[in-house]
């Protein structure tokens, strides 16, 4: 599948937080995800993740079950999702709905080397191949009833609508390019990003 990856990640994420109100809060994946965001514009609604790998989509849950008068976009990726797979079926039964969850799916695990994860079609070599996992079906599959895939640039207008004002929970598979990009690094203090959302939400910390 990777040869037909035609959609370039910093911009369908530029596209989903283009005039992002207070209102909406932003969880990013950890790796590549946290620096997409924080390209977009660093904002205190933004938690980047810099570690937790597969926790992300839960993160996500319990803001949107915490604040129901607020969207929640969760911004993650591939190797992450496969991770924490079972929160689709978690997220499916609490039936949050303003939730949103947008995977970018390059097909690699971005930082550890770019070996193929399981959404990569088979057959790439003895040693890295994947096994053609559609993310997209397995969360239709858990229970997630508004469900889509993503792979060309004029689906991009609808994408955003879902994810901001469509009502959720809602999942996306965004399927993206493999590119090497410059990191764009928000603060590293996960004490000083949990207090400037946490501020930012409710006014003190």
């Amino acid at each position: 599948m990777t040869g037909r990856l035609k959609l370039h990640r910093r911009a369908v994420v530029k596209a989903l937080l283009k005039d992002a109100t207070d209102d909406l809060l932003v969880i990013g994946g950890l790796g590549q995800c946290a620096w997409d965001i924080t390209d977009a514009g660093d904002r205190p609604q933004h938690l980047p993740l810099w570690g937790g790998m597969g926790g992300t989509v839960m993160m996500g849950l319990g803001l949107a079950l915490a604040q129901p008068a607020k969207r929640v976009l969760v911004i993650t990726g591939d190797g992450d999702m496969l991770m924490g797979i079972g929160s689709l079926a978690t997220a499916a039964a609490q039936r949050p709905t303003n939730l949103a969850i947008v995977v970018l799916d390059n097909e690699k695990f971005g930082e550890t080397g770019n070996q193929a994860t399981h959404t990569a079609s088979p057959g790439l070599g003895p040693t890295d191949r994947g096994a053609g996992t559609d993310l997209a079906i397995i969360a239709r599959g858990s229970g997630i009833a508004d469900c889509g895939t993503v792979t060309e640039e004029d689906q991009i207008p609808d994408l955003v609508r879902a994810a901001r004002t469509v009502t959720g929970p809602v999942f996306r598979l965004v399927k993206v390019m493999v590119e090497t990009l410059p990191l764009v690094m928000p603060p590293k203090d996960g004490a000083y990003l949990k207090d400037r959302m946490r501020q930012a939400i409710l006014g003190y910390v």
